[in-house]
């Protein structure tokens, strides 16, 4: 596998999974990457379970993944790769600029963040630098990359949620139901249920309606 090995200046060509749902956007990746002589787009995808494949089928140097997508979205895409290749470059590039996002993003395994807000401009050296191996986190976050957590919020309650609790409060906040969390992300509706109470207990919530009205005040979903 790519994942465990540097790549180094001067060898051949950085390869490159993109995995975004807008055709668009992946577009203008693709274009700007390719237009580097060290860098080479290996495959896209336009949703997790379809990036996990490209990944196991291509082994890129770095997978350029968005974290809002449909199906099982970005967070279990990350713990996926992950733990099919440990040593995976993940570099994600998302509209999201919450510390709680990128926290846990960072914490879920991704070794890069970078905000869509910040501009492409910054993509081919965040790229290059993930592939060597470094973290490459925006500016206003990066006190907090070298131990995969920026510091806590006061005002931010979800920073209380584990990585898999927030995963879980996302699909929440998205409108899914405890069964179509429970078949998305492989595991129990029990264990989801077990989730879903503890995920209500520590952020004081009593219905959806509230779950979603937080989610947007944090920045986890858009109105």
């Amino acid at each position: 596998m790519s994942g465990g090995k540097a790549v180094s200046a001067g060898s051949r060509p950085i390869t490159v999974l993109l995995v975004d749902d807008h055709p668009v956007v992946c577009d203008g990746y693709r274009r700007l990457l390719e237009a580097e002589p060290d860098i080479k787009v290996a495959a896209e995808a336009g949703d997790g379970e379809t990036g996990c494949a490209q990944y196991r089928k291509h082994a890129p140097d770095v997978v350029v993944l968005d974290i809002s997508m449909p199906g099982i979205g970005g967070l279990e895409t990350i713990r996926r790769i992950k733990a099919y290749d440990p040593g995976a470059r993940i570099l994600i590039f998302s509209m999201h600029t919450s510390e709680t996002m990128v926290s846990h993003a960072l914490q879920a395994g991704a070794t890069g963040y970078l905000t869509k807000q910040g501009g492409m401009g910054q993509m081919v050296k965040a790229v290059r630098q993930v592939a060597g191996g470094e973290p490459f986190v925006d500016g206003e976050y990066a006190g907090g990359a070298k131990n995969r957590r920026p510091p806590a919020a006061p005002e931010d309650p979800l920073q209380v949620l584990s990585t898999r609790e927030f995963q879980l409060f996302k699909l929440m906040a998205e409108g899914h139901s405890i069964s179509e969390i429970a078949a998305t992300l492989c595991i129990s509706p029990k264990t989801v249920g077990v989730h879903h109470t503890n995920i209500m207990k520590k952020l004081g919530l009593h219905n959806a309606s509230q779950v979603v009205r937080l989610a947007i005040r944090c920045n986890v979903i858009e109105p």
